[in-house]
């Protein structure tokens, strides 16, 4: 395995992953931060990471993980791992306690509005990793097809740096820690590549992709559902919420068109 075709994967992985800041660079365009785009910036989160959990993620690991013993079985891993995936976000959740709103007291909401976008930046990021072991195997064995798959995971890394960006900015009022934290989302991509490079090349199987696929559509799913729905609802805007969800869940099969 040559040393330049390995760079060269590498460098794809990379590009793919950086797509996320391009997602972020929407925070440029707003000004201020107003109890509406909060709220339509959350629900559009939970939206990406509902769609890329259902028509991405466990699409993916049935298919993997079927190829070892056949379509039934690899219903059964994949709901298994799922809700390993589950279990693990909630275990998070539970270390990481968060105030609730409290309507008697008239709190105000949203003080964890940061904390909603560290997780969604783990989330996102633990999706990214593999995918950066997707890409560049891909590019090892073919370049072409490895450029195929890193311009389709460019596409929708694009939303999902949105919806890590926005929470963090409207949080810290930062474009700076908007930027970082987006980055460090993308930078798994890369990561992945070099662990799979160097360490995971001997152990990578379409069992093991399979299982983190369906892991980190767990992951997503609890914090889609627990987290990112239930935060874009505290301002009281529930129409706006329920559109930026389905925005969210619209915009992420139309990366597939390019």
């Amino acid at each position: 395995m040559g040393y330049d075709k390995a760079l060269t994967a590498l460098g794809i992985s990379v590009i793919a992953g950086m797509a996320t800041l391009i997602g972020a660079m929407i925070i440029f365009l707003t000004r201020g931060k107003s109890e509406k785009m909060v709220t339509f910036s959350l629900a559009f989160a939970a939206g990406v990471m509902l769609s890329v959990s259902f028509s991405d993620l466990l699409p993916e690991a049935r298919v993997l993980l079927g190829a070892y013993h056949g379509e039934t079985f690899g219903v059964l891993y994949m709901i298994f791992f799922m809700v390993v995936g589950i279990l693990v976000a909630s275990a998070i959740d539970y270390f990481v306690p968060h105030e609730e709103y409290n309507e008697q007291l008239h709190d105000k909401p949203h003080k964890n509005l940061f904390r909603v976008g560290f997780i969604s930046m783990l989330a996102v990021g633990l999706h990214n990793f593999p995918e950066g072991v997707a890409v560049f195997m891909a590019s090892l064995s073919d370049l072409t097809l490895g450029v195929s798959v890193a311009v389709a995971i460019t596409m929708h890394n694009i939303p999902e740096g949105i919806a890590v960006a926005m929470p963090i900015y409207f949080a810290t009022g930062s474009k700076k820690d908007a930027l970082r934290y987006t980055f460090y989302t993308g930078i798994a991509e890369p990561v992945g590549a070099l662990l799979a490079y160097f360490i995971l090349r001997p152990f990578i199987s379409d069992f093991l992709l399979g299982a983190i696929f369906a892991i980190v559509a767990g992951i997503m799913l609890y914090i889609a559902i627990e987290e990112l729905i239930p935060s874009s609802r505290q301002y009281g805007f529930n129409r706006l919420a329920l559109l930026g969800t389905f925005v969210g869940i619209c915009v992420m099969p139309l990366s597939y068109i390019f």
